[in-house]
């Protein structure tokens, strides 16, 4: 039976993807240094603003079952302005599209990171 992740093993997963992609980084610079640049470039605001761009990449990530990724845009989307709600409501749109594997990351990991990083919002 699995046990939807308290705030340290939250923030311990992201730690330990920080950690390999730094790892990659150095092992491959140039494709390390260019997935990040195009990353930058993808999430920098344009007309939809970085809140959005991480709603939309959270959705993707529930939609993948990504959990790593699920964590990481959680976060960022709550640091760029989205609320509790906002997230909430991707989760819908994503169960609308992906059922029930979809609703079932949105009920327990999302959540678990919407309580971990409350104290991450604006």
């Amino acid at each position: 039976m699995s046990s939807t992740p308290d705030q340290q093993s939250i923030e311990q997963s992201l730690l330990a993807y920080k950690a390999g992609l730094g790892h990659f980084s150095e092992q491959v610079p140039e494709v390390g240094e260019a997935y990040m640049n195009f990353t930058a470039a993808c999430f920098k605001a344009g007309s939809l603003g970085e809140k959005e761009k991480h709603l939309i990449a959270l959705g993707l990530s529930v939609q993948s079952q990504d959990e790593t990724c699920i964590m990481y845009h959680t976060q960022a989307a709550l640091q760029n302005g989205a609320t509790r709600q906002d997230v909430l409501e991707t989760v819908g749109v994503c169960a609308a599209f992906g059922g029930g594997a979809a609703l079932s990351q949105g009920v327990t990991l999302v959540q678990s990171c919407c309580d971990a990083f409350a104290g991450d919002t604006h």
